[in-house]
């Protein structure tokens, strides 16, 4: 039970604004709403069955334009606004002239009137929207915002297992507000909960660097109540967070990395960042390594550094459980990480680096 406080802590403390439940149920009454207003009032006198599909209609039409408008930035929003009120007033002026010319007469000039308006402002939303990345608009408070905004890193579930997220906040090398999506956490509780006590505890290893990263006193760290329910899987609805808050992902999930970067947001992996601290091995260099197992190949011995990083050693097969000085032979870089080549050699055996220093260079 003591291991699973930590867990109830953290889901007690979420407490989301507006869940999506609240969302969707403000969305049925409203829908509700307009739907009753048409049936009592009864516009255009249509019966009233007809008047309340009409209801629904339009409500279901205002509510999927606002999640669209949701989802726009504020240049795109201001952008098709413009462009809408220009192509609507051009559109009205144009009809004007139409009818000023007498050469549309009875409903087809009625049908003109209204239509060519709706055109106008239908071409002028598009290409208002189409053209708001080039608006560059500084309102006081913006910038910041945006700035702080760009500053945002989510956190996925595969880095809170990891566990390595919290050494690197708390050596100061992560700026900005740290996210937690209830989502993942909700993911954490699944993989804490689990019947297999490998993934039990890994699901409580990742609550346990929340709540560290939470007791971090210069880290900025936020659990966001914001969900997507028309979206399943946590990687896809990390991806939409992302690019509705113009922020980055900090993962050590391969497949998310890549499906991350194919919809153009920006991904932190802590695995690339280990990959560039390793230290820089050259071929010629002298090292010192403890010869762990036998390789695949005759003869050979395999080692590791500090790091992680595989050497594997020639004429090292019977240098087993010995700590011995190699020569670099080639150093290769994987997908999966760094290997380093190297070849044992009687000289380097001496005792005082400089006489290791002379053999190699010799060699």
């Amino acid at each position: 039970m003591a291991a699973g406080r930590p867990r109830r802590v953290i889901l007690r403390s979420i407490i989301p604004k507006m869940t999506s439940w609240d969302v969707l149920i403000l969305r049925i009454c409203f829908v509700a709403l307009v739907a009753a207003l048409a049936g009592i009032l009864r516009p255009f006198g249509l019966p009233f069955t007809a008047a309340v599909i009409g209801g629904i209609a339009m409500a279901a039409g205002a509510t999927v334009a606002a999640l669209r408008v949701h989802r726009m930035s504020l240049e795109a929003t201001i952008g098709a606004f413009a462009g809408a009120l220009a192509g609507a007033v051009l559109g009205l002026i144009f009809s004007l002239a139409l009818q000023q010319a007498s050469l549309l007469h009875g409903p087809t000039l009625q049908f003109f009137r209204l239509v060519i308006p709706l055109l106008g402002a239908y071409v002028g939303l598009l290409a208002g929207t189409g053209k708001s990345e080039r608006l560059k608009l500084e309102f006081p408070g913006l910038a910041r915002d945006r700035l702080s905004a760009s500053h945002h890193k989510l956190l996925d579930t595969s880095v809170l297992i990891d566990g390595r997220i919290a050494d690197i906040a708390e050596s100061g090398f992560l700026d900005g507000q740290l996210v937690v999506p209830q989502f993942v956490l909700h993911e954490l509780q699944l993989v804490a909960d689990s019947g297999d006590s490998a993934k039990r505890n890994r699901g409580r290893r990742g609550l346990d660097v929340v709540q560290r990263l939470q007791k971090m006193p210069g880290i900025k760290i936020e659990v966001s109540g914001r969900d997507f329910p028309a979206v399943r899987e946590v990687d896809l609805k990390l991806i939409e967070f992302a690019k509705l808050e113009s922020a980055k992902i900090v993962t050590n999930d391969f497949n998310l990395n890549k499906l991350a970067q194919v919809q153009g947001v920006e991904v932190l992996n802590i695995n690339e960042l280990a990959n560039s601290l390793k230290p820089v091995v050259l071929p010629g260099e002298v090292m010192r390594v403890f010869i762990l197992k036998e390789g695949k190949e005759h003869n050979q011995g395999v080692a590791y550094l500090d790091d992680g990083t595989m050497v594997v050693v020639d004429n090292a097969r019977r240098l087993i459980s010995k700590t011995v000085d190699v020569t670099v032979t080639s150093v290769l870089q994987t997908t999966a990480g760094k290997m380093i080549f190297g070849r044992f050699d009687e000289r380097l055996q001496s005792t005082g680096p400089e006489h290791r220093a002379s053999a190699s260079a010799a060699s």
